[in-house]
């Protein structure tokens, strides 16, 4: 999966789909615009955004920093319920700006679109505010007290003397934060609204490692405390500052970990372990266990599908993808030539140890090793099936210790627009017997490239567009890719070769169709954490833990894990189009260039664009159609 989101982005606000409606001063009956007036327009409304979005960013100091820049570096979010009503109020006064100066009629298409999303994110966080409270400040998954220390380690770029002080500022402005979503998380246990028991048992067992070792307590540093020495030695090194002021620079961080993060940490704990009795054990969904349950479920499977599908549809829809998926899976079956029926089939792939990496360190380097080679053989392919290439370098890591957990979905982290620092394809590999060599194929091209890698930095590298739109996410979109992506890369040399990695692949494809199966089942149909296992397991061979993982993370998250088929299907459905209505004139580089040339959009955004596009290659290729 790809975070694009910030920690106050990812905790503040919820977004739901909605159509926007051009605004404008424009009438049936106005004479159309001329060429120089498009132009002149599209000009003004594009620098417009520009400014817009500088005056946005200032809400976010940690997505400034995400985006590689230095302003505000001594700042944290504002994390609290009024701080996300601030931003909803603002985003409303600028798109009545934009509709007071600017005529819609009088854009071009592509400034038109701008238009369309710069109202659909307004819409979006306007429609989410009614359930501000149903979201969970603290939980295993997406909680800041795991956010914040990798934040701090991995992208609080210090460079010099300031950097480094900004530095110690944010840990000691990370209490303020931190009581933010305190205040949050404890009006929304007054109204019953509280995460499963495992969030809380999560959230408890990471606090305390990031708050375990020096100097908060006995044995080897801490992985903040460690990270605070290494900037400070590496401004030394640099001649940035004397050893005697790394010294003092040192003492100052350390005084902000225990006098300003230890306690907040505590707290959170406290926090956590008072709720603990209450929570429950075997979870069922928001349906049943929010009180506005239902209406903030429908929300967020708008905001995570940009469609209008119902719960009961999408329930349908990964039933149909399941049993499609099992008839592909017994007919690689047959063609490996094992005998038995499919779940013997699992249980072969599952108990297979030539399947997994030794439980070992070594085994660990060899995982990123092969999903490396695996994104190299991908990257020399790519011009063929692109115009568009990424310029940021990827680079595989393992998730830091103080946030890894057995079995959990591999993510990406964006790099920087400018390309100083490399996008991150996070692995967790505390328990290599969870990540089976079967699937380490697909996921490298699904969070590398040509998956998110491919995609959120073509995004973030467009010079054409409004630079909001660089930064813009969709669920649907960018997961919608990432799946595609798997299939595609099938179309490319030497990839799957192994009909076991063939295997992986379908097996990923049915997870994320047993997604929408779970997703829907959990908070639309009462199911519980164990019905979502049961059901899961029937169906892939995928390991224990990481069922257990993916179940306890779509309890926390509803909805977001029906983005991914949704996306995909929509995605293959534009291409179908595409070669349908261009017959041998289709070139598959434009197809992906008119996807991915605009930055991530909701589905019906992006079809109108590929629509566009796909107009455009008629009129440029007379006769282009079907044979």
């Amino acid at each position: 999966m790809s975070p694009r989101s910030t920690l106050a982005l990812a905790l503040a606000l919820g977004l739901a789909a909605c159509n926007p409606q051009p605004g404008g001063t424009a009438t049936a009956e106005a004479p159309a615009p001329t060429a120089e007036q498009i132009q002149d327009e599209s000009r003004r409304l594009n620098e417009w955004f520009d400014v817009q979005y500088e005056e946005q960013l200032k809400f976010s100091p940690i997505q400034l920093t995400f985006l590689g820049r230095k302003e505000l570096n001594d700042q944290i979010d504002d994390l609290s319920e009024e701080g996300a009503r601030k931003q909803v109020t603002w985003l409303e006064a600028s798109v009545r700006e934009m509709e007071s100066k600017f005529d819609y009629a009088k854009l071009d298409p592509e400034t038109q679109l701008s238009w369309d999303l710069w109202k659909r994110q307004y819409e979006d966080a306007r429609d989410g505010l009614p359930f501000l409270i149903d979201g969970y400040p603290f939980d295993q998954m997406n909680g800041a007290q795991n956010i914040l220390p990798m934040f701090m380690i991995n992208f609080h770029k210090v460079d010099d003397e300031n950097d480094y002080l900004a530095y110690v500022s944010r840990l000691q402005k990370s209490a303020t934060a931190f009581d933010q979503l305190l205040e949050r998380g404890r009006a929304a246990t007054a109204q019953g609204i509280r995460p499963p028991k495992f969030a809380y048992e999560g959230v408890i067992d990471q606090s305390r490692k990031v708050i375990g070792g020096a100097p908060f307590t006995d044995g080897p540093d801490s992985a903040l405390w460690a990270d605070a020495q290494a900037k400070a030695d590496a401004l030394v090194k640099d001649g940035k500052v004397t050893a005697e002021r790394a010294d003092e620079l040192k003492a100052q961080a350390r005084q902000a970990l225990l006098e300003s993060l230890k306690p907040a940490y505590e707290r959170v704990i406290a926090f956590a372990e008072e709720e603990l009795p209450k929570a429950a054990d075997n979870a069922t969904g928001v349906g049943a266990t929010h009180p506005n349950g239902k209406a903030f479920y429908e929300h967020r499977l708008r905001q995570n599908t940009t469609t209008a599908m119902a719960a009961d549809e999408i329930h349908q829809l990964g039933l149909s993808e399941v049993a499609r998926l099992r008839g592909e899976l017994e007919a690689l079956q047959a063609r490996i030539g094992f005998e038995g029926d499919l779940q013997a089939f699992f249980q072969h792939v599952q108990n297979d140890p030539s399947r997994l990496f030794p439980n070992t360190d070594a085994g660990r380097q060899a995982y990123i090793d092969q999903a490396t080679a695996d994104i190299d053989n991908i990257k020399q392919h790519l011009p063929k099936y692109f115009g568009l290439l990424p310029k940021a370098d990827l680079v595989v890591k393992r998730v830091e210790p103080f946030r890894e957990q057995d079995g959990a979905a591999q993510h990406y982290f964006p790099g920087t627009p400018d390309g100083s620092r490399p996008g991150i394809y996070y692995a967790h590999l505390s328990d290599m017997n969870s990540m089976p060599k079967t699937e380490l194929e697909v996921i490298a091209y699904h969070e590398g490239l040509p998956g998110h890698h491919m995609q959120i930095s073509i995004a973030q590298e467009l010079t054409s567009i409004p630079k909001f739109r660089t930064q813009y996410g969709s669920t649907a979109y960018s997961e919608g890719w990432g799946l595609y992506s798997e299939w595609l890369a099938k179309e490319m040399p030497d990839t799957y070769q192994d009909p076991y990695s063939e295997y992986g692949r379908l097996m990923s494809e049915m997870w994320r169709a047993i997604r929408l199966v779970v997703d829907t089942g959990l908070h639309a149909k009462g199911w519980t954490e164990q019905q979502a296992i049961d059901y899961f397991r029937a169906n892939s061979s995928v390991p224990d833990a990481a069922i257990r993982s993916e179940v306890r993370r779509y309890l926390i998250n509803p909805g977001q894990a029906t983005a991914y088929k949704i996306g995909m299907i929509r995605i293959q459905e534009l291409r179908r189009k595409a070669e349908a209505e261009l017959g041998e004139a289709f070139d598959i580089r434009g197809f992906h260039d008119a996807v991915l040339g605009g930055g991530a959009m909701p589905l019906e955004l992006l079809e109108k664009r590929v629509d566009r596009w796909i107009g455009e290659e008629k009129a440029r290729t007379p006769g282009a159609k079907a044979a």
